[in-house]
């Protein structure tokens, strides 16, 4: 397999056809200029040494080297060597629930989207697994076939909407069935389907579903996400909360026995997902316990730099070129090749000062793949300390510092990392790699609650890769994440305000005369509302409203009419 590291800088090579557009403007000027002083014939006699092809050779040879040049440039790479690989794994389909209900605020930020963050947390712990994913509401269908691809597991993840399914509802038998036909054919691998959902089964069969899976050899397991107190449903732009037939707000309520009943039948478990809870954890353990078996993949073990060959070849037709000289050689002019003694001095100086920087480059790009042979086989020590001898070699190479940092988060060294992923970036030219170190600075942030900093790195991963959707999705989280964490400190700071307020009411009330009291006693109290009485209040004010509207609505329904199917 052959690729570029650095593909942008072959634009460059628009400057060979420019080059060849001036020269041949050049060689037209000159044409006119030899024809004003006589006969083209003539003067031709009168230049016998001048040679015309071999101006046209000399240039062309500089033609290649610029072309070659850039190639060079752009860093091309080859796969070494194909490994077959067998790795041990499971396989799991995801089957996401993505009706209306699922916008429910109930589980923070929504349920949707804590939905999301589950699965993306349980790729991330995947090595040698497959994953699949299967969204649903009234109808289902495969958002992503089984694959080992996880980089394409999370991009898909981050398009998932309600949008995506037009009949609403929430049919988990549908899922479940189409989950189980999307597995591999292999024989002796762990399978299972994990249905997040909120447990609103509006078409039933869902258990008989789970049984069929179960007889497969497959287990289902039910990821219940919401609250059993319920919580209404936020319309799509923010205007409002859904309404039923009757204008009343829908409470949608996680169904907990359905989600029960389902997971025992597909011989899983049952696990429920709300703030603050270890459902992450318990998930994991769950999957851990699943049969795993050899599977084989094809990959390319390894990218070697071809840029060394390229150097040579230019090199070559630089030595080539000079020995051309634009007049004719007489038997080579006695051995006196080169037309100016400053071409074979500048010759050799580019020669010598190429070879120094292609072995200094070699070196460090050895120790490089060295230490991402050592991090792929998780010894993340060695890796850290062949990446620090490549930075001994060269310590502007921003591959090795970004490496480094990913080493050094991987051994939970945050600090260090964030430091070396800072330099990487400072020092990277090319910006998708230049993303994916600020990308790494926001994951350490964000981990820490660091929201400020993380919002910041995520922003600069944005505007060198607008088409990083991870960055853009964790971006949106941790602005909640900030929102919610700066209005828990504003809380807590009020509160402490009160609390100082009402210490010091209370030390100046004890500091009052006693013969005052008799006073304030006499003093008829004014009548004040309490916080309950108003909240009262305003809660009947809201349901005469409602009552009014749904009068009203019933009042212009006609006797008859098609009922409404429910659309959360």
């Amino acid at each position: 397999m052959f690729r570029f590291e650095d593909p942008q800088y072959l634009y460059l090579l628009l400057a060979v056809p420019v080059m060849a557009v001036i020269r041949l403007l050049y060689l037209l000027q000159r044409k006119k200029k030899l024809q004003r002083l006589g006969d083209p014939e003539l003067v031709r006699q009168l230049m016998p040494d001048v040679s015309v092809w071999r101006g046209r050779v000399k240039f062309w040879l500089l033609q290649a080297a610029l072309a070659l040049s850039v190639v060079m440039l752009a860093r091309p790479q080859m796969g070494t060597s194909i490994s077959h690989e067998k790795r041990q794994g499971i396989e799991v389909i995801i089957a996401m629930d993505i009706s209306n209900s699922m916008r429910a605020e109930d589980v923070s930020p929504t349920r949707l989207d804590r939905a999301k963050m589950m699965v993306e947390n349980l790729v991330d712990h995947f090595t040698d697994d497959k994953i699949g994913l299967v969204v649903f509401a009234g109808q289902a269908f495969v958002q992503l076939p089984i694959t080992s691809d996880f980089v394409s597991a999370k991009m898909f993840l981050q398009s998932i909407s309600p949008e995506m399914i037009n009949v609403q509802g929430t049919d988990l038998a549908t899922a479940i069935d189409l989950a189980t036909h999307s597995f591999t054919q292999q024989k002796g691998v762990g399978k299972a389907i994990v249905v997040i959902t909120d447990g609103e089964d509006h078409e039933g069969a869902a258990i008989e579903a789970a049984r069929d899976a179960r007889k497969q050899g497959m287990n289902v397991y039910v990821l219940g996400i919401g609250s059993t107190q319920g919580a209404p449903i936020p319309m799509p732009g923010g205007s409002g909360h859904m309404t039923d037939r009757q204008g009343q707000v829908v409470m949608s309520r996680l169904n907990e026995q359905i989600c029960r009943d389902v997971a025992a039948a597909g011989g899983g478990a049952y696990i429920h997902v709300e703030n603050g809870s270890n459902a992450q954890q318990k998930l994991d353990s769950q999957l851990a316990k699943l049969a795993r078996t050899e599977t084989e993949s094809t990959i390319y073990s390894e990218f070697d730099e071809q840029f060394q060959a390229f150097a040579v070849l230019v090199l070559l037709l630089l030595v080539v070129e000079a020995f051309f000289t634009e007049r004719k050689s007489r038997l080579l002019s006695r051995l006196h090749l080169f037309r100016r003694r400053e071409t074979k001095t500048v010759a050799v100086m580019v020669l010598a000062a190429l070879l120094p920087l292609s072995v200094s480059a070699q070196t460090d790009r050895r120790l490089i793949k060295q230490g991402n042979k050592q991090f792929r086989q998780q010894q993340y020590d060695k890796a850290e300390t062949t990446y620090r001898k490549a930075l001994e070699a060269n310590n502007d190479n921003p591959q090795a510092w970004y490496n480094l940092g990913n080493a050094l988060m991987a051994q939970q060294q945050d600090s260090a990392a964030v430091k070396a992923l800072e330099h990487a970036a400072a020092i990277e030219t090319n910006p998708l790699r230049k993303a994916m170190a600020y990308h790494n600075m926001g994951v350490v942030c964000q981990h820490h609650k660091m929201y400020g900093e993380a919002i910041d790195a995520y922003k600069q991963a944005l505007r060198n890769n607008p088409a990083d959707n991870e960055s853009r999705y964790n971006l949106e989280l941790c602005k909640q994440q900030k929102k919610k964490q700066d209005q828990q400190q504003q809380d807590q700071k009020e509160k402490q305000q009160d609390k100082k307020g009402e210490d010091k009411k209370q030390q100046q009330d004890q500091k009052k005369p006693e013969k005052q009291k008799p006073q304030e006693q006499q003093q008829p109290e004014k009548p004040q509302m309490s916080k309950d009485n108003a909240e009262q209040m305003l809660n009947a004010a809201m349901q005469k409203e409602k009552q009014t509207q749904r009068k009203l609505k019933e009042a212009q329904q006609k006797a008859g009419s098609r009922s409404l199917e429910k659309n959360w």
